[in-house]
């Protein structure tokens, strides 16, 4: 499960990991849900990346949560799985993980997207972490499927966004 807030990226970092997936052989499913607010309104998505055949797209308990910012954290910290990992936005969420019984990552990612030349990258920085620790598809399959499904109208950041997620992938 993604989660943050409209703009910053969360059906985007949902539908590149389900089409990721997809090359990779494997079953997917992309479930979005999002606000009424372009921008500004909560976003989450929920993805399924199985070598089985997917029955329902709805999650319950996902594995893997990420939450781009508090107000994500606050609403679904209580969603994941006991043991799974819950990746956390550090530079706009100041407080910690309050479960014992999950495996909180805390990645910098707005402030690795700014490293990078655009704070509009940080979901890619938080996907380049997401894939590095969990290793639920290779790093390459990732970068050539965002190559492949770049919408022509953010072309012209598309290397910005392979660099953010290289710098996740490699800073954790």
């Amino acid at each position: 499960m993604f989660a943050g807030f409209g703009g910053q990226g969360i059906l985007s970092m949902g539908s590149l990991v389900a089409s990721a997936g997809m090359v990779a052989g494997r079953h997917t499913t992309f479930f979005p849900a999002y606000g009424i607010a372009q921008r500004g309104g909560s976003a989450n998505c929920t993805v399924i990346v199985s070598d089985d055949p997917v029955a329902s797209p709805v999650v319950a308990d996902p594995g893997i949560m990420v939450a781009m910012n508090e107000q994500a954290l606050d609403a679904f910290e209580s969603w994941v799985a006991p043991g799974g990992w819950l990746f956390v936005n550090s530079t706009l969420t100041d407080r910690k993980v309050e479960r014992t019984d999950v495996r909180p990552v805390y990645v910098p990612a707005t402030q690795w997207a700014v490293e990078c030349g655009d704070s509009r990258m940080a979901n890619m920085a938080m996907l380049g972490a997401v894939i590095k620790v969990t290793g639920i598809l290779p790093f390459e399959t990732v970068v050539a499927t965002m190559v492949r499904t770049c919408p022509s109208k953010i072309l012209h950041l598309l290397e910005s966004n392979k660099n953010a997620f290289g710098k996740g992938y490699a800073s954790v």
